[in-house]
């Protein structure tokens, strides 16, 4: 063993003999007493209790307030304006268009231009203003049942006969100058980009649409209603307060006498580049609670702050530029079996526009599900942005259930994404509760009002 072994062996051994001796030691001493501290009593704090909302329930509570004949009469006038009467106009447009294309009547009303103008670009909107007359007459009887009989027949309109056609008149109007403005911009470039025209035509669509954006609510509006500054009360100055807060230019609100037209609620936020005004109808005063007018505004006011009318300009630029891509080939195609009947042979002949028009109407009936997608879409997010801009679920929910007069609140999931440019009243509302369920603690959402279960 070596003298590393031996040393380590007497050390574990010394241990041991300590170890041992230590016992008896331990066995006879006695236990010390063990310190005592004296116990304070107190009672427990209150278990502070959350509230909850089911908002599957508290949805299907607010849209159980409407039904029976209420429920139905809003179903079928929402399936017969939204899922119908699309389809029975893009007929009638097409049987319109050829009506004036194989009797030859629209190469006899170009004649007619080309004898009053040698200028191709006057020609158009000579062309524009009589075939605008001649589809105003055609399509009458459809327009006055969809817009007067129709409307009356389901409780919407206030107007008589005379005042509606008065407007119609205004109507018609704006639509031979527009008309005749826009679609002489449009054949000048299809003659000046002939392979082209439908990528400029796309441009020129857009700066028309922002135009319109601006002079909208300054020029146009105000033809058909009667615009005042609204009143000084709480409701203004708070409708104020939220738009200073959310950056939006204006410093006044507007109501306008929509219900000499009908019951509708409404409101809006319209302008652009300057001309910026918040206005709300007389039914929306009339007919809803505080909470409810707030709701909508705080709405409106989303589709300024997300810039939605920029949005909407790239978009529907989108839309029309594969639009112009269609009516390009289609026109070529029918023109190609049927130019020779219709005296027309390619598209800057003015004569050709109902071909264009009917072309236009197709394109945008199968397009509907798209451009419902993207209005739809807007709509949605300027849902979101109302509820957190004003916190009132319960008045957006209360709202929601009064435009069911005109649009279905409980669609199936392919109705809503073809035929709806709006959220359905269902999943408005459960957007809104669903809102709610996560704010349910907030002391504003508690000592609000309460949603039914």
């Amino acid at each position: 063993m070596t003298l590393m072994h031996r040393t380590i062996c007497a050390g574990l051994f010394g241990i041991l003999a300590l170890f041992m001796l230590s016992l008896p030691a331990a066995a006879q001493s006695v236990p010390a007493r063990a310190p005592t501290t004296d116990v304070t009593v107190q009672s427990l704090a209150p278990v502070v209790t959350h509230d909850t909302l089911d908002a599957e329930k508290a949805t299907n509570a607010y849209l159980s307030r409407i039904s029976g004949a209420a429920r139905e009469r809003s179903d079928s006038y929402f399936e017969g304006s939204s899922e119908i009467l699309p389809f029975v106009d893009t007929i009638y447009a097409v049987i319109a268009a050829g009506l004036l294309l194989f009797s030859r009547i629209s190469a006899r009303v170009r004649n007619f231009a080309q004898g009053l103008t040698r200028s191709r670009f006057w020609q158009v909107p000579v062309y524009v203003a009589v075939y605008t007359v001649m589809t105003a007459v055609l399509t009458f009887p459809l327009t006055v049942y969809e817009g007067f009989f129709r409307e009356h027949q389901y409780g919407l309109s206030n107007q008589t006969f005379l005042a509606w056609f008065g407007e119609f008149g205004i109507s018609f109007a704006l639509d031979v100058i527009v008309s005749a403005i826009v679609l002489s911009v449009i054949y000048a470039v299809i003659r000046r980009a002939r392979n082209t025209w439908w990528a400029w035509g796309t441009l020129v669509m857009i700066v028309f649409m922002a135009i319109g954006a601006t002079v909208f609510p300054v020029f146009i509006a105000p033809l058909f209603n009667k615009y005042e500054p609204l009143k000084d009360g709480p409701i203004k100055a708070e409708i104020l307060s939220v738009a200073r807060a959310n950056g939006i230019p204006a410093d006044n609100v507007y109501t306008f006498d929509a219900s000499k037209q009908s019951k509708r609620i409404s409101a809006n936020v319209s302008g652009f580049a300057g001309t910026t005004r918040i206005s709300l109808n007389d039914n929306l005063l009339n007919r809803s609670s505080q909470r409810e007018i707030l709701a909508v505004m705080g709405h409106e006011m989303g589709h300024y702050v997300l810039g939605h009318n920029y949005t909407g300009f790239t978009w529907f630029g989108l839309v029309f530029l594969v639009g112009f891509m269609f009516v390009n080939w289609g026109f070529r195609f029918a023109a190609g079996l049927f130019g020779g009947n219709w005296d027309v042979r390619t598209i800057d002949d003015p004569a050709g526009l109902p071909i264009i028009m009917a072309l236009a109407s197709l394109y945008f009936l199968f397009a509907m599900p798209v451009t419902n997608t993207i209005t739809r879409t807007f709509e949605a997010q300027a849902d979101i942005f109302g509820v957190n801009a004003v916190r009132q679920p319960d008045g957006f929910a209360e709202a929601a259930l009064q435009l069911s007069e005109y649009r279905k609140l409980d669609p199936s999931p392919w109705e809503e994404f073809l035929f709806y440019d709006h959220p359905s009243g269902r999943s408005r509302i459960h957007m809104m509760m669903q809102w709610k369920a996560e704010h349910i603690n907030d002391p504003d959402i508690k000592a609000g009002p309460k949603s039914p279960q």
